[in-house]
């Protein structure tokens, strides 16, 4: 019995799903700034109405790892006055964190969140929420830009791993 390329095997299905939970937390993030909703409420709709999603006729999107997005959300209210002042030193002067996009205000804090109470290689989260920026911003500058921030944040709170 051969498997089927198409399909994916369980540690990149185990990745993709981790990939979904980024981007799911981001945009939870997001609504939580925009919105009088605690985390929980957040959380609880995103696992109700966004996990499991169908695309189109018969094609659904990846389930995220709900374990790894409810732990971003948490780790990002946990921590978000330490990840804002991380973000606020890798950005320019001009810039602090409540300037920026909301979009990117979502995704650091995410990212840093990971990098502070996670072990994961700080080079994988800065690969996937790049990711996720091309994902919001497909023509724009923002990935880059977004690259560097991470970098800058990840050294911050892992020099060891550098």
């Amino acid at each position: 019995m051969t498997a089927d390329p198409a399909q994916p095997d369980a540690r990149e299905l185990k990745k993709l799903r981790r990939s979904a939970a980024r981007l799911h937390a981001v945009q939870a993030l997001f609504q939580m700034e925009h919105s009088s909703l605690s985390s929980d409420q957040v959380r609880e709709e995103f696992l109700a109405h966004r996990f499991g999603l169908e695309l189109e006729e018969g094609e659904e999107m990846i389930d995220g790892d709900i374990d790894h997005f409810r732990m971003v959300i948490d780790e990002a209210v946990n921590w978000q006055a330490r990840v804002d002042q991380m973000t606020d030193r890798a950005l320019v002067a001009k810039w602090p964190i409540d300037r920026i996009d909301p979009t990117l205000r979502a995704l650091f804090r995410a990212a840093g969140a990971e990098f502070v109470a996670t072990k994961t290689p700080p080079k994988v989260i800065i690969v996937e929420y790049v990711e996720i920026a091309k994902a919001f911003y497909p023509d724009g500058r923002e990935p880059r830009f977004v690259n560097a921030v991470l970098d800058h944040m990840a050294r911050e709170a892992r020099p060891d791993a550098f």
